[in-house]
């Protein structure tokens, strides 16, 4: 069985909390529920994390690299917040393993601040999903499911 890894960067911790205009209720908890469903309907394993830390992002990425190589990933789902325009060290591991990777924003990033506009990691996903809130997960992982 190939494995989703599901890869949550710096306060999506705080999902259903915080401002629930642009995020929405669903918790990180409901996130992962979904992710679970997901993946289940597809005969494949999760693996899902969320940190603050871009150093664990890393290390979850070279992890996933390694499964790769191995023929056991699927694909990588991955919403870095903040990271997403300013870690070219996520970019940069993202193309050292040779990972196949959505980019993914709950929220509609082109329609938010200018400085959202940029993606590092833009330039090594295979694909970039935005604006559908927290069932974006699911479609990802049925985008990975077909890959």
């Amino acid at each position: 069985m190939k494995t989703v890894f599901v890869l949550n960067g710096p306060n999506l911790n705080l999902l259903g909390t915080r401002e629930p205009a642009v995020y929405g209720h669903q918790t990180l908890a409901d996130v992962e529920q979904l992710c679970a469903q997901a993946c289940a309907r597809h005969g494949l394993s999760l693996r899902f994390h969320q940190s603050n830390h871009e150093g664990a992002l890393l290390d979850w990425i070279h992890e996933a690299g390694r499964l790769h190589a191995a023929g056991e990933l699927a694909g990588v789902v991955l919403n870095a917040g903040a990271y997403t325009h300013t870690s070219v060290a996520l970019l940069d591991a993202i193309k050292g393993t040779g990972i196949p990777l959505i980019e993914l924003h709950i929220s509609n990033v082109h329609a938010r601040e200018s400085f959202r506009h940029h993606s590092y990691i833009s330039a090594a996903a295979k694909a970039v999903m935005c604006g559908f809130g927290v069932p974006g997960y699911a479609l990802a992982i049925d985008a990975v499911a077909q890959w």
